[in-house]
């Protein structure tokens, strides 16, 4: 009698462990370069792997590895999901320069100007005709933008571009490099992290960044001045991709397939949008409140940084007119697109 207790027990202790181990089939590892108390962690990443998570009925399991903690650099988080050493990241698509040559129009000066939300739509709506083939070897869970690149000075007060003329400036891509340099200035480029002790050694004397990332780096500590054009209008801006391993996107079966689909969908790439112009205006108010003095310029200022400008647009299309990429048609579309989901 005690044997068959036993043994009953025990059936009923491997029952659960079958459907507890069936329940989480799939624990996948996310690997990202900014801390684990970073806006783009909790409010992006860990709401997005929670949906996944839920929708997929309790099949997925997701880890966020922050702060590059799995090894290497910000530049190799996409070599590392392609070759399978992870099996998501979040990363920025400008950290391998030419690696995403297509993408690169959304990065450009005065395409996007300040609606997120419309970015990131008007992205999702040309990937598969447009964009996919800069993506091979990784699924795209999604794409999206942040509030643009600002002007962040330590000490110098800018209102046109003459007053960039000689500055060393950080970049976060060479689309931003570019911005730089047809105003005058000279570009450093560096992973984000390294942007405050950039600033408080003289290494730069300003940094072409969205407002979200000041309370992460302290940057109201090691500036002064914040500007931007009017309307909230940014001088080019950063193209971030949510992807998985190709492999790995295939071994997975249609209805976990199904659960990742759905929570990127296009609702989310709007809920995204919101969530970064949030942290954008967190980002801002942070440095006023430090006693930072928050430039706005006039139509008529923003208007000499865009005649300064868009010759960027015309040097990206050339380049990439040598990739037999067709530029123009890419310029074209991005501001259509733009301004037909503006506010949406």
């Amino acid at each position: 009698m005690r044997l068959t207790k036993t043994l009953m027990l025990a059936g009923i202790a491997a029952i659960a462990m079958s459907t507890a181990a069936a329940a989480q089939e799939f624990k996948l590892k996310l690997h990202h370069f900014l801390g684990p108390k970073s806006p783009a962690q909790t409010q992006m990443l860990e709401p997005w792997a929670k949906t996944v998570e839920e929708k997929s009925g309790g099949k997925v399991k997701i880890e966020i590895y922050p702060s590059m903690s799995l090894g290497g650099g910000p530049p190799e988080l996409i070599s590392q999901v392609r070759d399978g050493v992870v099996d998501l990241v979040w990363t920025v698509n400008g950290y391998t320069p030419g690696l995403f040559p297509r993408t690169e129009v959304f990065e450009l000066p005065f395409i996007h100007t300040n609606d997120i939300k419309a970015t990131n739509l008007a992205m999702r709506a040309m990937f598969d005709e447009y964009l996919a083939d800069e993506y091979k070897g990784v699924k795209v869970m999604f794409l999206h933008v942040h509030g643009g690149q600002a002007i962040h000075m330590a000490k110098s007060e800018v209102r046109k571009p003459e007053d960039l003329a000689g500055k060393k400036m950080r970049i976060p891509t060479r689309t931003g490099a570019w911005v730089i340099e047809a105003l005058g200035a000279a570009p450093a480029a560096m992973p984000v992290p390294d942007t405050p002790q950039a600033l408080s050694k003289g290494v730069v004397d300003g940094a072409l960044i969205p407002w979200e990332i000041i309370p992460a780096l302290n940057l109201q500590e090691q500036t002064d001045y914040q500007i931007e054009g009017v309307d909230m209008t940014r001088f080019g801006n950063t193209t971030f991709q949510v992807s998985m391993n190709a492999d790995v996107w295939e071994s997975l079966p249609d209805d976990v397939k199904k659960a990742f689909e759905d929570a990127s969908n296009e609702e989310w790439v709007k809920k995204v949008g919101e969530i970064w112009r949030n942290i954008d205006d967190n980002g801002i108010k942070v440095a006023t409140d430090a006693g930072n003095k928050h430039i706005q310029l006039t139509q008529e200022e923003t208007d000499a940084f865009r005649a300064k400008l868009e010759p960027v647009v015309d040097r990206w299309v050339k380049e990439v007119a040598a990739k037999n990429i067709d530029g123009e048609a890419l310029v074209a579309k991005a501001r259509e697109l733009i301004s037909a989901n503006a506010s949406k």
